[in-house]
């Protein structure tokens, strides 16, 4: 119970960390946009002065130099007095009164913008959530959001592992229901380069594919691949002869799309190497294998240790190249031993979420 504690606040932390780099990114991606307002205005400060410097000599006013013409429209335009005297012509008179109302409407459009983008984050979706896609490293995205996604982006947000969604055509409730756990959701079509880019595929670890398309999520695997060639591959595959192809051709973690595969779906991204859940006696259990951190609580530790703690059976152990079926409580387990455990998938992602530390 202390160490599903400790992982809740350590995930509840992490969580704020990723906000606040959110926030600074999307505060970036704003000035980015202001600076277009600012650019427009300086174009329209160093051709006023330009061209005021030209009919001021065209209509015998000259201004001693063209930076003090430059220097002058500046002025003006924030209804400053300039260091010389109103000119006579109407002409240039004209220069007093509009240039102010110009260098306004510019500056205030901008800054209007601004604002509005800048404390009203809701009406800038799409680019809030690329903004904390952005920030995610060694992370796990998410395609798809219909049943089968709603189920895993659950149970990887429990088991507090960060995540970036993409879905085109989920429903309301669904994006929603998502963006509440903090997990940012990229509205575009996955099978565009563009839209895995968008969820920081290049630092990802893990994708998981979880359309109803098996063509869809071949390609989409393929593609991330390609940007990413360390990324693990989990895809939901109904065909289960092409599933064991991808499986041999590729090294794709292809599993089949039951309803209650989520879990396994979950524990598979995350690292565990995982089967598909049976049921005994109306309870699902999965066999999975993981190697032993360093980092992990129960490192040190004993067999039994993790039992009790974790309510599994670990039916082979691993250690200096020995295996040993059924090991007893009291065999005790080092950093670098593979485990082999039997469990309910839920558990066996808590498991492997704790090894990570």
């Amino acid at each position: 119970m202390a160490s599903t504690a400790h992982s809740h606040h350590s995930g509840s932390r992490k969580h704020r960390w990723r906000h606040f780099q959110a926030s600074i990114r999307d505060t970036t991606i704003l000035l980015g946009e202001f600076r277009s307002a600012l650019l427009w205005f300086s174009v329209a400060i160093l051709g006023g002065g330009i061209l005021y410097d030209f009919l001021a000599r065209l209509l015998n006013e000259p201004v001693n130099s063209l930076a003090e013409s430059i220097y002058t429209v500046l002025t003006i335009t924030f209804l400053q007095p300039p260091n010389r005297d109103f000119p006579t012509h109407v002409v240039l008179q004209l220069f007093h009164f509009l240039m102010p109302i110009i260098g306004i409407i510019m500056l205030a459009q901008g800054l209007a913008d601004f604002g509005s983008l800048l404390f009203n984050r809701r009406s800038r979706n799409k680019e809030w959530e690329m903004a904390v896609a952005s920030t995610l490293k060694n992370h796990i995205i998410l395609v798809g959001l219909g049943h089968l996604g709603y189920r895993v982006a659950l149970k990887l947000h429990e088991m507090g592992e960060q995540i970036a969604a993409i879905e085109f055509n989920a429903d309301a409730d669904t994006l929603s229901a998502v963006r509440e756990l903090g997990i940012p959701v990229i509205h575009e079509d996955a099978t565009r380069p563009s839209s895995l880019e968008a969820a920081n595929v290049k630092s990802a670890r893990t994708i998981i594919m979880a359309s109803q398309n098996d063509a869809m999520n071949l390609q989409i695997a393929l593609k991330a691949r390609t940007l990413n060639k360390n990324i693990k591959v989990v895809v939901r595959i109904f065909d289960e002869d092409f599933a064991h192809s991808l499986q041999d051709q590729f090294g794709f973690v292809a599993l089949s799309a039951t309803e209650m595969a989520a879990p396994v779906f979950a524990a598979a991204a995350s690292g565990v190497d995982i089967t598909n859940p049976i049921s005994v006696e109306g309870q699902l259990l999965s066999l999975a294998r993981l190697t032993v951190s360093e980092e992990a609580p129960f490192a040190n530790k004993t067999v039994g240790y993790v039992e009790d703690n974790y309510h599994l059976n670990i039916v082979l152990l691993r250690h200096d190249h020995q295996s040993e079926m059924h090991p007893t409580d009291k065999s005790p387990l080092h950093a670098g031993d593979t485990i082999a455990v039997l469990g309910v998938p839920e558990q066996l992602s808590q498991l492997l979420h704790d090894n990570e530390g």
